[in-house]
């Protein structure tokens, strides 16, 4: 995610733990949904969807934090 910030999103996860919570939180979420999808973990489509709205409000604040600290 966001491969063009990769050293800030470096500096911000040793130095905000508040951003590092946030990014991790959205890499697990990544890996929940993966596995639903593939059919590793059990699931209901509400479930996923509810998963995948929750990933993307973390990526629209992770995403607004990296353009603040630009």
């Amino acid at each position: 995610m966001f491969s063009e910030y990769r050293d800030l999103i470096s500096r911000l996860k040793t130095s905000d733990p508040n951003f590092a919570e946030m990014f991790d939180r959205h890499d697990e979420l990544d890996r929940q949904i993966a596995d639903m999808e593939s059919g590793v973990s059990p699931h209901s489509h509400h479930e996923i969807e509810v998963l995948k709205k929750e990933k993307l409000h973390l990526k629209d604040r992770v995403y607004t934090i990296l353009r603040q600290a630009q």
